[in-house]
């Protein structure tokens, strides 16, 4: 895939961009915006880290695992793998979009003690951003 896209953005802005429509996307599909999604691309690497990003849900559910008097039988952390393998191509998506280079692999978890979600992506490309790239 080739484009103009990365040529002309700063590290920064493709950075930014990725963040905010990762955010977008959360709050599109699982109805829940982290409350804050930064973003670092080194060479081919793109590594995401969404803070509260469990939903309300999944929430629930681990309240409901606290509670002794609640009998829950739901693996919460097999919800939230099933939730990450679901939206995957939907991030790959977003990525080429901003980068226009292929994704080659995505990796994700979520530690629901923090609701923190880390991601990472490897591209077949390092992105080639402008010159007065900070």
């Amino acid at each position: 895939m080739t484009s103009t896209t990365t040529q002309t953005n700063t590290r920064g802005q493709a950075q930014r961009a990725l963040a905010q429509k990762i955010q977008r996307l959360y709050k599109n599909q699982l109805g829940h915006s982290p409350g804050k999604v930064t973003c670092q691309i080194i060479d081919n690497t793109i590594t995401v880290i969404a803070e509260d990003s469990l939903t309300k849900l999944e929430q629930l559910l681990i309240e409901g695992e606290k509670d002794e008097s609640t009998p829950v039988q739901v693996d919460v952390e097999q919800v939230r793998s099933d939730l990450d393998t679901a939206i995957r191509p939907l991030f790959v998506d977003v990525i080429q979009e901003i980068l226009s280079i292929e994704v080659v692999d995505v990796l994700s978890d979520t530690t629901l003690e923090t609701g923190r979600t880390a991601i990472v992506a490897i591209l077949a490309d390092n992105p080639d951003f402008s010159s007065n790239d900070r």
